[in-house]
């Protein structure tokens, strides 16, 4: 603590006033310094942070803080794979097929029955025409592979390209006596797929023929229709 006393004598008066100014330039000063230390151990302080915390905690750090407030995203599972690719499984006692016509030059038809190809380009016994495929029979011309094919046998016909070009009345008959109510309008590059029974009745309520006819309006590959397909089950027991 300072205390300066000044008398009224003019000298003494100049040399107090004098006194009094040097100490408050010097409290100043000392206040200046003491703001500088201040800034300067601050730098320093945040200059050894940065040099011993990495960059990629801090990157972390912040990445956290902005993720703070978000929803937790919800993945719903990858739905399992059913047999001959259904949507929905068929059950335990029952037969799952799909028949598949061809679409364009590159989409060739495809028939499964229980998750076998039976045919397809994989399999590469795919050709022009109606492909037909008799689940426990063997193949041949297609009246006679029909007619040979034993009782109790499930047949599946899809087209790739044109089926009806070659395809005669009697044919025709033999396959609507299988069930088909299409196989009298098929025409040229007609997307067709159809399963049927012989020596059995196929149950009601399942999907056993679908056409697509070929229309320069609405045709997805140039001068083919879009491809179709059906797909179902069948009871095991029935074969």
């Amino acid at each position: 603590m300072h205390v300066t006393i000044c008398n009224d004598e003019e000298e003494d008066l100049s040399i107090c006033n004098l006194f009094i100014f040097l100490h408050s330039q010097e409290n100043y000063l000392l206040k200046l310094v003491g703001v500088l230390l201040t800034s300067l151990a601050g730098w320093y302080s945040g200059y050894l942070l940065c040099a011993f915390v990495s960059k990629t905690t801090i990157t972390a750090s912040i990445a956290n803080l902005q993720d703070i407030g978000k929803k937790p995203v919800l993945r719903a599972p990858v739905p399992k794979r059913q047999k001959c690719d259904h949507w929905s499984p068929c059950s335990p006692g029952d037969y799952a097929y799909r028949i598949l016509s061809g679409g364009g030059k590159g989409k060739l038809a495809k028939i499964c029955f229980d998750d076998e190809l039976l045919i397809s380009k994989e399999k590469g016994n795919v050709g022009r025409g109606i492909n037909i495929a008799i689940v426990d029979y063997h193949s041949g011309e297609m009246m006679t592979f029909i007619k040979n094919a034993p009782e109790g046998s499930l047949l599946l016909m899809v087209t790739h390209d044109d089926g009806s070009t070659r395809l005669k009345n009697d044919a025709k008959k033999l396959v609507e006596e299988l069930g088909s109510k299409e196989i009298w309008n098929m025409k040229f590059r007609s997307s067709w797929a159809f399963i049927a029974a012989k020596g059995f009745k196929l149950p009601d309520n399942i999907q056993k023929e679908k056409i697509n006819h070929s229309d320069k309006k609405r045709n997805r590959y140039g001068g083919w229709p879009a491809e179709i397909q059906i797909e179902g089950c069948i009871p095991r027991s029935l074969i």
